[in-house]
């Protein structure tokens, strides 16, 4: 086997991510050199690779997919957003500014030998490369500067699958819409179709994907069903609902459970360091929103931000900050990562104005923070608690005074019930994870609470890798998707209007 395919979606979250990594593992199972590759990411839980840059989090999962480390060859332009209007961009894993949603614009066309240039190396390298669109290719206002659906499709001469996610409703709208809406060189590159998210009987929906054949003259290669297990390294925290419980959390192990509160950000970045706690049997983790969801918390996580003076400025608005002041002062665990360390100290100082302005924090921990004008970037290692550690690091901020003891080796703020670290992944630690749940419990009062003696972080999320796997291997035509990926669209696809009363012409 060998060529490439982009895996597109009729909206953001999809299922373009969960496809790409099921038809990346299913390949490594076979012996295929696979890889993944996304041009464009809009994210801000990202990692830090193995060659030190920054990519999205959904590549780097890729990557183990298929069984590589990450690389920034994989996510070579990652937007960071700040705000609503401007991102931080990342090129080959290195900051190159920031930009507007206008601005950007003008950027790409620059930006597409990047993307393209990597891809070319990408498939010089391996056997089958699997690209994941971004956003909608049916974004026909931004057709003209596009880098990452069908732009990067006519540049690389890629085939291309349209994903849709049956559980939102009006799938086979979207996916007709989706293709009737782009020119006929745009339609050209659309091979077939993907259901994702799907319950119920299939019988009742193939009289609905032959309609969509008859009317678009291409088929749908599989529909995967809806898989409940499916939810560590989501994209983003919004795709947990605020106050749902995060994962399927198995019962305690003891008499009692441990509640972690964690405050989602309006610009919150890795989230997802709080998906090592769900795995816990009795551990029930929640993103909350406002102040009364910290009452009956036996943790608050303040996890890491994008803007760490806007959302610190957000606690106080929202009265979050007040209620993690009156947890701490009482004694209860309060644990800050990354950008929510920063905000539990005295001060945090931007001299160079990175974020804007000076803010007080607050004042949990004896620290002051600096804001660099440099990112820094890091897969640092060493002990804590006893226990060997790694994690990395995404930070402008620099500590500068710190009167509390050491949380890590040399690193971090252990002020007996409030911690602090800018380690990202150090959660995946499980000695220290469970270290850090008994004394959690301890300090809660759950004295019922037991910690888990054998669970793996690492297992269960490679364990979630075959569970894609297994669900593209037998839902998917992999025959026909074996095909498109040798040979690419079929070259007499029919272009088709938007006019359901029409027919493929």
């Amino acid at each position: 086997m060998r060529g490439a395919v982009l895996v597109a979606g009729t909206t953001s979250d999809a299922g373009k991510s969960a496809v790409v990594t099921g038809i990346c593992r299913l390949l490594a199972r076979r012996g295929v050199a696979v890889a993944p590759f996304k041009a464009q990411n809009m994210s801000n839980n990202s990692v830090v690779t193995t060659d030190g840059g920054e990519i999205g989090r959904a590549q780097a999962v890729q990557a183990l997919a298929c069984g590589l480390q990450p690389s920034v060859a994989f996510n070579p332009v990652l937007l960071k957003p700040g705000s609503d209007r401007s991102s931080q961009v990342v090129v080959r894993g290195r900051v190159d500014g920031t930009v507007s949603a206008r601005s950007y614009q003008e950027r790409k066309a620059a930006l597409l030998d990047v993307v393209t240039g990597s891809l070319a190396d990408l498939r010089a390298r391996y056997d089958v490369v699997v690209c994941e669109g971004a956003g909608s290719p049916a974004e026909i206002n931004l057709r003209a500067s596009d880098i990452a659906n069908m732009g990067l499709a006519q540049a690389a001469d890629l085939p291309v699958l349209v994903v849709g996610d049956i559980d939102r409703g009006g799938v086979l709208a979207h996916l007709f819409g989706t293709l009737a809406v782009l020119d006929a060189a745009d339609q050209a590159r659309i091979a077939g179709f993907v259901v994702n998210k799907f319950r119920g009987d299939p019988a009742l929906l193939a009289p609905g994907l032959d309609q969509l054949a008859a009317l678009t003259g291409r088929p749908t290669l599989g529909v995967l069903p809806w898989e409940e297990r499916l939810w560590l390294d989501a994209e983003d925290s919004l795709s947990a609902v605020a106050d749902g419980v995060l994962g399927r959390p198995a019962p305690p192990h003891g008499a009692q459970w441990l509640r972690v509160a964690v405050v989602r950000l309006p610009r919150i970045s890795n989230a997802t360091d709080a998906e090592a706690l769900a795995v816990e049997p009795g551990v029930a983790v929640r993103y909350v929103t406002e102040p009364s969801r910290l009452a009956d918390a036996d943790l608050v996580v303040l996890p890491g931000s994008k803007s760490t003076v806007s959302d610190l400025a957000w606690l106080r608005r929202t009265g979050l900050a007040d209620a993690v002041r009156q947890h701490a002062r009482a004694g209860r665990p309060v644990l800050g990562i990354c950008g929510g360390y920063q905000m539990l100290g005295r001060r945090i100082l931007d001299p160079l104005r990175v974020e804007g302005a000076d803010a007080e924090g607050l004042g949990l921990l004896d620290l002051e923070v600096a804001f660099d004008a440099e990112k820094h970037l890091g897969n640092p290692t060493g002990t804590a608690w006893g226990e060997a550690v790694r994690g990395y690091e995404i930070h402008h901020g620099r500590v500068v005074h710190s009167g509390d003891p050491h949380l890590l080796d040399g690193e971090g703020s252990d002020g007996g019930a409030v911690l602090g670290t800018h380690w990202h992944g150090l959660l995946e630690n499980d000695g220290f994870r469970r270290a850090l749940l008994r004394r959690i419990a301890a300090q809660a009062g759950r004295t019922g609470f037991v910690a888990a003696p054998d669970t793996c972080f690492a297992a269960e999320r490679t364990a979630q890798l075959d569970v894609l796997g297994d669900l593209v291997e037998r839902h998917v035509d992999i025959g026909s998707l074996e095909h498109v990926i040798n040979h690419g669209s079929p070259p007499d696809l029919p272009t088709v209007t938007s006019s359901l009363a029409g027919s493929p012409r």
